[in-house]
């Protein structure tokens, strides 16, 4: 490139900063000059006080629709300074629209009075003042804001993501009349089928020692509006795999947090889905809710992709006259609130356009609009908006999964391959040694913090591996649409008393193509081989006996390309994403380390033992 064009290429690009610069002076400008901002000490039925931040426009000759979320991770700043974000995020957007923005910390939590009890279970019959719960708490929030805020139109919409997400799906379950718009955004839901702790009874072990290790997990000294100082626990240059498989079992890594951290001492006293994990889940309180329900998530979210789908179909179950609409895009957690757009992650693009920009400008801002401003949508909105990857195009649907869709088998064979013809072996099975000792990595390489990427990673380093069984199906001559839940059916035999199932489908890309043979991960998922029968009453296999091992993975919304390949992947271990089974039926959570023993699994492919995955095909 020419010198010339160099200083000029540089010259629009200081231009383009200094536009944007300007903007968000500007936007922060405008935001303290017509927003005023109040905090309320809101009190609970209860007696206790919830700090809330309002910040709501000075011109009082129109009523305003409040926008409300409630958070376990701070509404800060305190005191007289605005938070950026009402300039620097979509919020810009409603404060140009007028709505009021309403930020509480829940109970328990930085300012707020009260003790913070994590996902706390919903109640549905509440005899009196002092049985609450977070659905009583946001009515009592909501009551207090129509009834004080000045200029303020009746009308209340709530959302949030992630554990917020949770806040908005028990606001919706309230019941009070104001409130007309809910938006659960990748919500948490139940943190034993899935989520962020465990996935089909398998304890998530990274995510669940971070995030319950971390401040969420630890006692604050409220209200304050300082958080509790986390402590360092890898050594300098240590991988989470290292420090996981130093420190070998649960017991450990229990003695590392102490007493402090009550909720992962209480998951420990609760290794099965009893009752204390079932009055957990969040989708008991989704009975004939009163507001529109806009459910939004990511296909790739590592976190809570279980929560969104299960939100969505539990309210199109249970409560049914509800007008309740899904978004999923190719997102990781919260990514529809990212700033580049939201269509790349790791090694994958999902077009040029943005679907941030998309998901808010023509989908949640008119969904709010509608019902807290009386604006008409432009067009019908659908039942389901989803983002298929592989072909990069959104498709509208009037239900999920899509009633036109044909239910297939994707068979496993002994010669190594997938397809839709089942299996016509008398016997045939593939094997593999599962050893805790060199678990199966999630991703390579891993490092000292989980790369968010690792949910369309690049699966050649595993299929390389002995402890894992690769199947592949012949290039496609034809795009393959798959939608909806997987369901994995395995026909297993395990030298041991206890295995865990993890299950990957993957879209191998040609040689001939951009990511030349790049296997990517489409979907995986594990299971705990003693629940196969039941989550709350574990069983021991019988070792040498062929069982069936079956469970459900989250929906995916991904086309094969023709000429893709289609692979499926099965290993015992994904480690230390999941944390480690001493293939033994004993006590996990108080196990020993020389109690974690080799494996030897059959994977069968027969007549008598056809192991599949069970997809949804659209025409």
């Amino acid at each position: 490139m020419k010198k010339t064009n160099l200083f000029l290429v540089f010259g629009l690009l200081c231009l383009l900063h200094m536009g944007a610069a300007a903007r968000t002076t500007s936007g922060r400008t405008w935001i303290e000059e017509d927003y005023r901002k109040t905090e309320y000490r809101i009190p609970m039925r209860d007696g206790i006080h919830l700090h809330t931040t309002v910040y709501a426009p000075c011109d009082t000759t129109e009523r305003h629709p409040i926008l409300l979320t409630r958070t376990p991770y701070s509404c800060r700043p305190y005191g007289k300074e605005f938070a950026p974000s009402l300039w620097r995020s979509y919020l810009y957007d409603y404060a140009r629209r007028g709505y009021i923005l309403v930020f509480q910390d829940v109970r328990g939590r930085w300012m707020s009075e009260g003790e913070f009890v994590q996902v706390r279970p919903y109640l549905a019959d509440k005899r009196d003042d002092t049985t609450i719960d977070e659905a009583s708490d946001a009515y009592d929030t909501i009551d207090f804001l129509v009834r004080t805020l000045p200029a303020n139109n009746g009308r209340v919409g709530v959302y949030g993501n992630s554990y917020p997400g949770f806040y908005a799906l028990m606001a919706a379950a309230c019941g009070h009349p104001a409130l007309r718009a809910a938006s659960p955004q990748a919500p948490v839901t139940d943190w034993f089928m899935g989520d962020d702790v465990h996935h089909n009874g398998v304890l998530f072990l990274r995510d669940a020692f971070s995030f319950i290790g971390g401040s969420i997990g630890r006692p604050m000294n409220n209200p304050t509006g300082k958080g509790p100082r986390v402590p360092r626990y890898l050594r300098s240059g240590e991988t989470e795999y290292d420090f996981f498989l130093r420190k070998a079992t649960l017991d450990s890594l229990s003695s590392m947090l102490g007493d402090t951290v009550r909720f992962w001492q209480e998951l420990m006293q609760h290794p099965d889905y009893d009752a204390w994990w079932q009055e957990r889940c969040s989708v008991r309180a989704m009975h004939d809710l009163k507001p529109a329900v806009l459910v939004v998530g990511g296909l790739f979210d590592a976190e809570d992709c279980y929560g969104a789908w299960t939100t969505y179909a539990s309210i199109r179950r249970q409560s049914p006259a509800t007008s309740c609409r899904l978004v999923m895009g190719p997102w990781v957690h919260g990514g529809w609130r990212s700033s580049d757009g939201g269509n790349r992650l790791g090694a994958m693009r999902f077009g040029e356009e943005s679907l941030t920009d998309y998901f808010q400008q023509r989908i949640e801002i008119p969904f709010f609009d509608h019902y807290l401003r009386d604006v008409a949508f432009e067009e019908r909105p659908a039942a389901a908006t989803v983002f298929f990857t592989g072909e990069n195009r959104w498709r509208t649907f009037d239900a999920w999964p899509p009633a036109a869709g044909i239910r297939e088998n994707l068979y496993l064979h002994g010669d190594g391959t997938v397809s839709t013809a089942r299996p016509q072996e008398r016997q045939s099975f593939s094997s593999y040694r599962s050893d805790p000792a060199t678990p199966v990595p999630y991703d390579h390489p891993v490092g000292a913090k989980r790369d968010k990427a690792y949910m369309v990673a690049d699966q050649r380093f595993a299929a390389e591996r002995d402890d894992v069984v690769t199947f592949v199906s012949e290039p496609l001559d034809t795009d393959m649409t798959l939608a909806g839940a997987l369901r994995a059916v395995l026909y297993t035999a395990v030298s041991t008393t206890d295995a865990d199932f993890v299950v990957k489908l993957i879209d191998v890309w040609p040689e001939a193509s951009e990511h030349a043979g790049y296997q990517m991960l489409v979907r995986g998922d594990i299971m705990r081989g003693r629940y196969r029968n039941s989550f709350s009453a574990p069983e021991p296999f019988e070792p040498e006996r062929v069982t069936e091992v079956a469970f459900t993975l989250p929906d995916i919304a991904h086309t094969f390309l023709r000429g893709h390949r289609i692979a499926i992947q099965i290993q015992s271990s994904w480690f230390p994403l999941a944390d480690r089974n001493p293939q033994q039926f004993i006590d996990i959570r108080h196990c020993k380390a020389d109690d974690f023993v080799p494996c030897d699994v059959q994977i069968y492919h027969d007549r008598r033992h056809p192991s599949r995955l069970e997809v949804l095909r659209l025409p």
